[in-house]
């Protein structure tokens, strides 16, 4: 895991504090609604706890950017229940839209590799929304490929990634 402060520039990608957790539900709302074109739906959810929990589960990963003393990108991923030990699923990856284009998601895209390399992932995958278009183009630009379409009614695309050794 990674504990110790990774630098880029005025960029510091780190392990998550459970402190964080609001402070990361609220990036995470602001990124989540710009591609639900009718506005976030309200889903009932006290995404700080749930935030909390993820931060202080012992087997899942929560990388946080941070520039300039505040908090721009995010990052959780572990392995899914009843997956393959060699298989992590990138669960939230977000960056905050005031800050996108800037590096940020390929810089913490990056540790993220480092982290499955360093932990013996194979594969990852994840879901991304069906409308997301740009999070999609950004994924093909790193790498990653279509696991399968969405079928009728669902919202997500599943995406792989082949983890490479360095």
């Amino acid at each position: 895991m990674i504990r110790t402060h990774r630098s880029a520039g005025a960029l510091v990608i780190r392990t998550a504090l459970p402190s964080e957790a609001a402070a990361i539900a609220e990036l995470h709302g602001r990124a989540r609604a710009t591609y639900y074109p009718d506005g976030l739906p309200e889903d009932g959810f006290d995404w700080p706890a749930r935030w909390r929990t993820v931060i202080e589960r012992p087997d899942a990963h929560v990388l946080c950017a941070v520039r300039d003393g505040r908090l721009v990108g995010i990052a959780s991923f572990r392995t899914a229940d009843a997956a393959p030990a060699d298989t992590v699923t990138l669960f939230q990856f977000h960056v905050d839209p005031g800050n996108w284009r800037t590096g940020i998601g390929a810089d913490l895209h990056a540790a993220c590799l480092e982290q499955w390399r360093a932990d013996g992932k194979r594969t990852a995958l994840l879901d991304v929304h069906v409308d997301n278009e740009r999070a999609q183009a950004f994924y093909a630009r790193q790498g990653w490929t279509p696991d399968r379409e969405p079928v009728a009614d669902e919202h997500h695309v599943t995406l792989r990634l082949v983890v490479a050794g360095e």
